[in-house]
């Protein structure tokens, strides 16, 4: 499974974001020329995560989008989700997903389902705060801490 580059692109926006948002929104242009993405690529990739609940949008001459929740309160998951849909290595893992005749007895599905309980357990495990340079350290120190 390889994540694509809608994924990808979703990332380093959702970063961006998080770095640049402030009291004024932040554009479209704005982000595309810091992250050389394409405007129209971007705008679908934004339109996504805005109906996904993780970007707000404001509209007008000055609009743009800022980040719906703090950057601890997103993570990894719910962004490549939005963007990906579910990153199951198979279909059979998947809650209610088809009966499979040979669910008893197919060799591969426990590997799939390890694989998928490690994917979800790391992109769940990873927020947008710790993606932010410099911020993971200072994250990681302040769990330390407790």
């Amino acid at each position: 499974m390889m994540i694509s580059t809608k994924g990808r692109y979703a990332l380093r926006i959702m970063v961006d974001l998080a770095l640049h948002d402030g009291d004024e929104p932040v554009s479209v242009r704005e982000i595309a020329q810091r992250q050389d993405i394409s405007g129209k690529y971007m705008e679908q990739i934004i339109s996504v995560l805005t109906r996904a609940g993780l970007l707000r949008s404001v509209r007008g001459a000055q609009g743009g989008y800022h980040l719906a929740h703090t950057p601890q309160d997103i993570t990894v998951g719910m962004i490549l989700r939005a963007t990906e849909g579910d990153l199951a290595p198979a279909e059979c893992v998947l809650d209610g997903a088809q009966h499979c005749d040979r669910r008893g007895a197919c060799p591969s599905r426990t590997v799939f389902e390890k694989v998928y309980t490690a994917i979800n357990g790391v992109i769940d495990g990873v927020t947008l705060l710790e993606l932010m340079p410099g911020e993971e350290s200072e994250s990681c120190r302040a769990a330390a801490r407790g």
